[in-house]
């Protein structure tokens, strides 16, 4: 077949004649396109794998080039995969298939511009659409020359050793994603370094606002009071636990595994002077710590393991005061998806991170003892936190690659992009769940209504 008789995909399901005279069905489901125009000299390789790949991605409105030239797609593609040399053909055969493209993409052998037209259809595509396109691509992908290859380990990537969810291993695959300068996340976090997502009380908010926002949200679902003690289980750089004390008065103790995080966190309490009100400790969730009026633990949860849930639950029931109340703030996902183990997330950004539905986490919280109150979803807050990270690390992207290398920088860019398209097609979520521990006659210290969160 010739290069030209590239298929072309449309919603109308008719056919359209190729400039070598013969008709070529278009996919019923495939969105509308102008014809893909190409300038494959070597004949039908580079239109295969084109193909393939459309139908993997159920679109063909996108452009494919190599390296040496050869290009096949659309007109006006709506982005362009570039495969910078013939080792991204090793790369893609050499891997379960996102894990190998990540790798591709983090040492630059690959380049997608845009990024979110790619992973949208991927992030929705059915599991069986994906399984029946691969042979297609893997064939393709040999005729323009590549072979399965080992691949080797990048700078960027993970290598965790021992038991899964073991204390050693947690802390390991903690530092990996938190021990970067505080200065590189600086370029993509706000001001105060508050990590998961913000709370936006308007679009237009920027990112500082929406920030402090989440963090005096946070603090009102808890009611803490003057002269209250809070634990923060996972407290990043310090800011809640800052705002918190700063703010409502309390005296705070935040715990986290990243020494950089201690470092920088400790540093920030004594530049606001709140030595004598916030600690900020290098420890684990299962040590004892002590009890608390109320405990927080925000982006924490995604870090623990559907095997550790129940023994995460009770250590934050154990942290809490007869009468205490508790908020756990973290990602899900849909009960109906498997968390990927072989996954870009779990090789690059949050190695051995389980997502579950919020369903099952409140059921384990509450086999822990507590009573769960209120359950909130802030999907949308976090797509909009998200882009705005996305937007501030390319517009610090040469200082990023300074700090952090590029491959570091290269898989931010993939993560956050990767990441704003799930919460924004609902694959992932996340949840503010507030618990009470009632005492031994039944009662809560907690008004009868949710006014005060908003007054």
């Amino acid at each position: 077949m010739d290069a030209a008789e590239v298929a072309v995909r449309s919603a109308t399901g008719t056919e359209t004649a190729t400039p070598a005279g013969r008709a070529i069905p278009r996919s019923p489901r495939a969105p509308s396109e102008p014809p893909a125009q190409h300038t494959d000299a070597s004949g039908a390789p580079v239109a295969n794998l084109h193909r393939a790949m459309s139908r993997a991605l159920d679109r063909a409105d996108w452009r494919l080039v190599l390296w040496d030239g050869r290009a096949v797609g659309s007109a006006s593609p709506q982005f362009t995969i570039t495969m910078r040399s013939p080792a991204a053909l090793d790369r893609l055969l050499g891997g379960v298939p996102e894990k190998a493209f990540g790798r591709a993409y983090v040492e630059g052998l690959i380049n997608v511009d845009p990024l979110e037209p790619l992973l949208e259809p991927l992030a929705v595509a059915p599991v069986r659409q994906l399984f029946l396109a691969w042979p297609a691509i893997v064939a393709a992908l040999v005729a323009l020359g590549g072979r399965p290859r080992s691949a080797p380990v990048l700078a960027a990537e993970a290598r965790l050793r021992g038991v899964r969810h073991s204390r050693r291993r947690d802390a390991e695959a903690i530092r990996h994603h938190y021990d970067l300068p505080p200065e590189f996340y600086g370029l993509i976090l706000d001001s105060q370094l508050t990590y998961s997502c913000a709370y936006f009380e308007t679009p237009a908010d920027d990112l500082d606002r929406a920030q402090a926002s989440k963090l005096e949200l946070i603090c009102r679902k808890l009611r803490l009071q003057a002269g209250e003690s809070l634990l923060d289980i996972g407290c990043g750089w310090g800011s809640l636990v800052i705002h918190a004390a700063e703010h409502h008065g309390v005296r705070a103790v935040g715990i986290t595994l990243s020494p950089a995080q201690v470092k920088e966190g400790r540093r920030r309490v004594r530049e606001r002077g709140l030595e004598d009100r916030v600690e900020i400790r290098l420890a684990d969730y299962r040590d004892d710590v002590g009890v608390y009026d109320a405990v927080a633990s925000i982006g924490m949860v995604e870090h623990v393991g559907r095997a550790k849930l129940g023994v995460y639950s009770d250590a934050v029931y154990r942290s809490v005061r007869p009468g205490g109340r508790a908020l756990i703030h973290g990602i899900t996902q849909r009960p109906t998806r498997v968390w990927n183990r072989a996954s870009f997330n779990d090789a690059f950004v949050f190695p051995d991170g389980e997502l579950e539905d919020i369903g099952l986490m409140v059921r384990a919280y509450e086999r822990a003892g507590f009573e769960v109150r209120d359950v909130e979803s802030l999907r949308d807050h976090y797509e909009m936190t998200l882009r705005r990270w996305a937007q501030r690390l390319q517009t610090n992207w040469d200082e990023a690659v300074r700090i952090g290398g590029e491959q570091r920088a290269l898989v931010w860019r993939l993560y956050l992009a990767g990441a704003a398209v799930s919460f924004r097609v609902g694959t992932l979520a996340i949840h503010q769940t507030l618990a009470v521990r009632p005492d031994e006659q039944g009662r809560v210290d907690i008004p009868l209504t949710r006014r005060d969160w908003y007054s």
